[in-house]
């Protein structure tokens, strides 16, 4: 008797769970073109599109690095935004948090977070030429 009524309460409960609607991350596609240069200090800027939920938002990126910077180069990434709830959370500052750099030649990758949790996995081809040691991060707005 006792093992029944436990039964039930678990049944009630997973049924209460199972009803209510949790706000789900989702992974929307990312494609951007970053144009970067300087010496010592670096500075770029680009644009890209998130497609997200059938639709393409534009937005605008901008960055800056500081430290061991002499060249310029233009990168065209594509990848992917994870934990996204809505298109308005790609927006924000960025900071690497995985590793960057060379994937083979002429390419490189970077996985980047912001403040709200999003993170950027992103990979392409590099043109130009830039040695680069420096820290930074990017900042991105929706247009």
């Amino acid at each position: 008797m006792v093992l029944r009524r436990v039964q039930i309460v678990f049944a009630a409960l997973a049924v209460l769970f199972a009803s209510a609607a949790p706000s789900r991350a989702e992974t929307g596609a990312v494609s951007v073109v970053f144009t970067k240069g300087g010496f010592i200090v670096g500075v770029g800027g680009g644009e890209g599109v998130l497609h997200f939920r059938g639709r393409n938002y534009p937005f605008t990126v901008s960055g800056m690095s500081v430290g061991f910077t002499i060249g310029a180069s233009t990168t065209k990434l594509v990848g992917r935004a994870l934990n996204l709830r809505s298109p308005g959370d790609i927006q924000g500052s960025y900071a690497v948090i995985g590793a960057g750099g060379a994937l083979a030649a002429g390419a490189g990758g970077v996985q980047l977070q912001n403040e709200r949790g999003v993170i950027l996995q992103l990979s392409g081809p590099k043109v130009g030429a830039e040695v680069s040691a420096a820290v930074g991060g990017v900042t991105i707005a929706l247009r």
